[in-house]
């Protein structure tokens, strides 16, 4: 299911739209480049339906939201709609706040999103309308476990079937879920919780891996996650090696991105096809 994918981000380059986290923006630009794909930032209400016109796909994060970029989002994801194009909403925090949840729910609302990736917390909040997320965090009595998988994998079974998207949900368990598939992916570690903007430039990544694999979405999210979660691993061998710290992790993240390709994901992913 994995071939051929990261082949085709690196040959196609596409260009994602991204009105991200300020927090994180720097780091979604740099692994887009990472993976193979081009990056172009623009929030502002007078060019994004342009911007977002010119690219292969958009990614749209909550994680800095305020009035201004709100309308800036619903714009660009109409616009993506109307040209076919891949969208990928990452509701970070949502459930935190009552702006950041009414800013999920009237996205949802508005726009048709192929993806939407968030932790476990987020995504219970965009399906029920209101959440107990910690901060950006999930909060630990909604994190996946070996325990509730069945259960997991069903609530993100039905919200698929009600928004139309490939569902996401990331944490130490990843679970990527459309209306006839699952699969569970159990790349990463610990320490990609010690740095700001995993989550952030893993939407990314998805974005980027999606435009160039438009009709394989759920395989190429699926191998997104997978990706990152490896280079998580690989990051961490190199600051052990290295005597690293977190910044250093940040940095050998990148890196193993950068040298991604499909017969070291083959190699290294760690996905199980769920059977229902």
């Amino acid at each position: 299911m994995l071939e051929g994918i990261i082949q085709n981000v690196r040959e196609r380059v596409p260009l994602i739209h991204c009105i991200t986290n300020y927090v994180t923006v720097n780091d979604v630009a740099n692994i887009l480049l990472a993976c193979g794909g081009s990056p172009i930032m623009a929030d502002d209400q007078q060019e994004v339906e342009e911007i977002t016109s010119i690219c292969a796909g958009l990614d749209i994060n909550i994680g800095t939201l305020n009035s201004r970029t709100i309308s800036s989002m619903l714009l660009a994801g109409k616009q993506a709609n109307r040209l076919g194009h891949i969208t990928v909403l990452d509701p970070v925090g949502a459930g935190a706040s009552q702006l950041r949840t009414n800013t999920a729910k009237s996205l949802l609302e508005e726009v048709k999103f192929t993806v939407i990736r968030g932790n476990s917390s987020e995504i219970k909040t965009i399906a029920a309308g209101k959440g107990n997320t910690q901060g950006v965090d999930a909060n630990e009595l909604d994190a996946i476990t070996e325990q509730n998988l069945p259960q997991a994998v069903e609530f993100a079974t039905k919200l698929s079937e009600s928004t139309g998207s490939t569902i996401a949900i990331t944490g130490a368990i990843d679970l990527v879920c459309d209306t006839t598939q699952a699969y569970v992916i159990r790349n990463g570690h610990p320490v990609m919780s010690k740095i700001t903007g995993t989550g952030c430039m893993l939407t990314g990544v998805i974005a980027a891996y999606c435009a160039a694999n438009s009709d394989r979405v759920t395989e190429a999210t699926v191998a997104a996650i997978a990706a990152m979660g490896l280079c998580g691993e690989l990051a961490y061998q190199k600051i052990c090696e290295t005597n690293g710290g977190t910044s250093s992790f940040r940095t050998y993240l990148i890196d193993a991105m950068s040298k991604m390709e499909d017969d070291i994901l083959k190699g290294g992913a760690k996905i199980e096809v769920y059977t229902r």
